[in-house]
């Protein structure tokens, strides 16, 4: 799935999920080495349980987030299928 994102740095997420599983998350844009740090901890995770973890937290006084805004893709993966 290709996840436009919407009020951060980072402009595109592309999720992959294998058999229920997070199998990739790529960020286009935001700040690099940070979003692969959140892309390698989700990977073999359940999607609820990344949403769970990621659902709400905020950039500075932004309302949302990089990882805020995988874990509204995320919920659109599972929740829209």
């Amino acid at each position: 799935m290709k996840y436009k994102t919407h009020g951060t740095c980072s402009q595109q997420i592309d999720i992959e999920l294998k058999d229920g599983i997070i199998d990739s998350v790529k960020f286009t844009g935001g700040c690099h080495g940070n979003l692969q740090g959140v892309s390698a901890l989700v990977k073999g995770m359940k999607p609820q349980e990344a949403i769970s973890r990621l659902k709400g937290i905020r950039c500075g006084m932004k309302p949302t987030s990089c990882p805020d805004q995988l874990a509204q893709a995320l919920e659109e993966m599972i929740y829209t299928a």
